[in-house]
Formats: structure tokens, sequence, C-alpha cells
């Protein structure tokens, strides 16, 4: 298995990363500051980088941005950082990536649990996060070769908790997290949304 991940030196990718590599998977590590570098809002930058890839079995996504603010401090700048990074820039990570994964190969891209269960501040990431899920829906629709499309909704990680300042005890630490990831790659999982067992929406 040939894997590319994007975004594979953040909290969540460098799980992945590790996960796909005790697997038994060939990993190609990308992210903004990496060599090879990748930025998913730069097209023509995703364009060069996707013209010498090749072909993968499996495409991650764990890359993007989404300003977390209150309603009445939302700016122009926080919409199109969340549009244009989290959402736009992973419908392209899988309109630009699909062309290059081999029959019964699989995109995964990356939403959040806050898609069904927002708290307050987080009314951008709830909206790119649902509409992550239903493009993966529709372009479920249209794949061929038994190739697959799936978001994983991850809950809060531990590590990102604890990092800005909340209870990381509820939550699942990177390693559980990533393991939703393998669940979308090595299943049969085409278009659905993908949970953190026992972090599924509604559970506490």
């Amino acid at each position: 298995m040939k894997a590319l991940v994007i975004g594979s030196k953040g909290t969540i990718g460098k799980a992945v990363t590790q996960l796909l590599k005790e697997k038994g998977a060939e990993v190609i590590e990308v992210s903004r500051s990496g060599d090879p570098a990748l930025d998913i809002t730069d097209n023509s930058g995703m364009d060069a980088f996707f013209a010498k890839l090749g072909a993968v079995d499996v495409i991650v996504s764990a890359a993007g941005d989404a300003a977390f603010t209150a309603l009445n401090k939302v700016t122009d700048n926080d919409i199109q950082l969340s549009v244009n990074s989290k959402l736009l820039g992973q419908v392209n990570v899988v309109r630009k990536g699909v062309r290059h994964l081999r029959p019964g190969g699989v995109v995964v891209i990356t939403g959040g649990i806050l898609a069904y269960t927002p708290i307050p501040q987080t009314s951008l990431i709830a909206m790119v996060n649902a509409g992550l899920e239903g493009f993966a829906r529709a372009v479920a629709l249209e794949l061929t070769e038994d190739r697959r499309v799936a978001v994983v909704h991850p809950a809060w990680v531990a590590e990102t908790a604890s990092k800005i300042g909340m209870d990381p005890s509820p939550w699942p630490d990177a390693q559980k997290t990533a393991t939703a990831y393998w669940e979308a790659i090595e299943g049969k999982i085409n278009g659905e949304p993908v949970f953190v067992k026992g972090y599924e929406p509604g559970k506490k």
C-alpha cells in the first residue's frame, strides 16, 4: 500500500502516518513546512505536486484551518480562512488527488464532530465540517473502479484540548483518533462519515 498523508506534521497527521507505517504502508509525508511541501490553499502548488505524485492507493488529508470565534466577532477574513482552507482546500485534494488513485483506492478527508455537536464559537468550523460530509456523499456517487471517499469526523483530540486549556480527559488521544482513519482505509465505506469508536454523535 502506498499512501499520501497531507498534514503529516500535525497532531492527527503524525498519528495517522505512524499507524500506516505500522500497518506496512509506504507513506509519503507532506505538510506546508515539509519537504516535499504542500499548501492545500495554493491551487497552482497543488497542481504541481500532484503532477509529480504518480499513482497511490490512499490519500489522507489531515490538513485545513477554520476560525474558532463568536458569531458577533466573525470577520470576512475568518470566513475566507475557513472556506478556503478546510473546506475548499480538501475539496481540491479530492478533486485533484482522485486522478492519482489506483482502482480500489480511497481518499480520506477530515471534518470534525462539531458538524453534529457544536459548541459556542464554532459556527464556522461546524459549517465547513458539515459541508465536507455533504461533498463526500455526493462524490461517492461518481467514483469508478471501486475508488472511494470517506470523511472522518474526529472528536476533540486530547493533545489539542490540552494545548488550548480544555480538560483533555474526556477525549481520545491522537493514536486512538488515527484508528478511525484506518477504519476508513481498510473498510468499504464510501461517502459515509466515520467517527472515533466511543465518540460518535450523541455519546458523552
